[in-house]
């Protein structure tokens, strides 16, 4: 009788054997029993010894030994029963695997994120609540300008992105989460800076004739359009001085003295040397709004939870958490 042979996944891929044999044969010599193990299987007695012995003439070997009372594993056999059982086991565990990934479950997720976004609490309570509700995905964050973003969402090396400014690229699907009140950034020698370091609401019209310093238009038109609608709904045309590629730029040149800026309300929690912070009367304010951007499509279940996750907390939201960012994930800031 030849010696048994070690079997793997590999191994019963490239043979005629099939996983269910394996089972069939774990089965029986767990029964000891031919026909006990065709009850627990739910088959007939017959067809079930057939497969035992098509089994052992695949594998060249007597792998049961036929007595009176039942059946007992030969030597072969009980090697033959540990390595069934640990391909089974391995079976199982890529099924289930798939089947998580499928759900979303487990994986790897790139979150993208424009500079301010994550100043708004609603940002790291949705990323921290996904790590917690699926540790298994493996996150990573990467910072970048909206246009950077949405060329790293249509090459596929960011898979959702919050970005500040509406986006309209081919392939990418956005949806909004919620729209925040932007503030005045003022020098803190600036006239309308004085007083409380809450002071009263500003009328925005207060603002003609000031320099101001603004999200470049091509990085963001959006944002630069809603400011400039704004303002000239007040009565008043702005006289920009400075257009700088990130919002939060903004600020070391309103700090600088070169003029002011709105900004979203969320930045407001960078408390900086020289800038002052004040809000804005009426309704007629302009609002920046917090985007969560994918592509169209995406098969991805993690980028399916993703978006759910993100959807049900903007819809809950409460802004009452401090915007720290969860330090747990693997980071990449662009140069």
């Amino acid at each position: 009788m030849v010696k048994a042979k070690s079997i793997s996944i590999r191994y019963v891929s490239e043979t005629c054997m099939e996983l269910r044999h394996l089972r069939y044969f774990v089965v029986v010599a767990e029964e000891s029993h031919i026909t006990r193990a065709a009850e627990r299987l739910g088959m007939q007695q017959p067809p079930l010894s057939q497969q035992m012995k098509a089994l052992e003439r695949e594998l060249g070997v007597q792998l049961l030994r036929r007595r009176p009372r039942g059946v007992e594993l030969t030597a072969a056999g009980r090697s033959f029963l540990a390595d069934a059982r640990a391909v089974l086991a391995q079976a199982e565990h890529a099924v289930a695997g798939a089947r998580r990934t499928a759900r979303g479950e487990q994986g790897q997720v790139c979150i993208g994120f424009t500079s301010s976004a994550p100043f708004h609490p609603l940002v790291p309570r949705v990323i921290r609540a996904f790590r917690e509700a699926f540790p298994r995905v493996a996150a990573t964050l990467e910072e970048g300008g909206t246009l950077e973003l949405v060329a790293d969402l249509q090459n596929e090396t960011v898979d959702v992105g919050f970005v500040r400014t509406p986006v309209d690229a081919e392939g990418l699907v956005v949806h909004p989460l919620l729209d925040e009140p932007m503030v005045v950034a003022l020098p803190r020698g600036h006239l309308l800076a004085q007083g409380r370091a809450n002071g009263p609401p500003l009328a925005l019209k207060a603002l003609a004739g000031e320099t101001f310093i603004l999200y470049r238009r091509r990085s963001g038109p959006g944002l630069y359009d809603a400011i400039i609608a704004a303002c000239r709904a007040a009565g008043f045309s702005p006289t920009v001085g400075q257009e700088v590629p990130r919002i939060v730029s903004t600020l070391n040149l309103v700090a600088a003295g070169l003029g002011l800026s709105l900004v979203p309300e969320s930045l407001g929690r960078m408390q900086m040397d020289g800038v002052v912070y004040r809000r804005l009367q009426g309704r007629a304010q302009p609002t920046a709004p917090l985007l969560l951007v994918a592509r169209r499509g995406d098969p991805s279940g993690t980028v399916r939870q993703f978006l759910s996750l993100a959807r049900r907390a903007a819809k809950d939201f409460a802004p009452d958490v401090a915007p720290v960012m969860p330090s747990p994930v693997t980071s990449r800031r662009r140069k």
